[in-house]
């Protein structure tokens, strides 16, 4: 598992959840170098409040500076969390790699109580990846969410390891 000190940040894993749940190279590959994935109760049926709860606890908790790394509903998460949380201070920076658009029509009725998309600016750094192909998200979607949280977007479609590693190491510098 990688040291951290009190400086060095942790790297929490936030994967895709629910019924159209798509697995992230980026994730499974940090999660074998030894980067911790936040465990959520139900990863069919996730509900905001009870993941939200799951990340405030790990977050307030942490011991270091954090870089949240999320993908599909991880993302939604993460600006939903940050939106509300002080434990947001804790967040050193935020990859958030091909976010799901739950306010559309077919995805609102799979995943209940997600919507609406928290669009605040995101109180610490982060970068939003948009896939190609797209997959939950159109690209014009990803980059106006990228815009309601302050960040800067880029589309990507390479799904390798290596793709993501200068973007994961750009947010752990100091």
């Amino acid at each position: 598992m990688p040291q951290t000190s009190s400086s060095t940040p942790q790297v929490w894993l936030l994967p895709d959840g629910g019924p159209q749940a798509r697995a992230e190279p980026w994730l499974a590959h940090w999660q074998a170098q030894g980067h911790r994935q936040l465990e959520q109760h139900d990863w069919q049926r996730p509900l905001r409040g009870d993941w939200s709860a799951r990340l405030q606890e790990t977050l307030v908790d942490a011991e270091a500076p954090v870089v949240l790394v999320a993908s599909g509903l991880g993302c939604i998460l993460t600006a939903w969390w940050a939106a509300h949380s002080p434990a947001a201070a804790k967040v050193r920076g935020a990859l958030l790699i091909a976010p799901t658009d739950v306010e559309d029509p077919a995805l609102r009725e799979q995943l209940p109580g997600w919507a609406p998309i928290a669009l605040k600016p995101l109180p610490f750094p982060c970068l939003v990846i948009g896939r190609k192909p797209p997959a939950g998200c159109s690209l014009e979607r990803a980059q106006a969410l990228a815009h309601a949280w302050g960040a800067p977007f880029a589309v990507l479609d390479d799904p390798a390891p290596d793709a993501g590693e200068a973007l994961l190491q750009s947010l752990l510098k100091d």
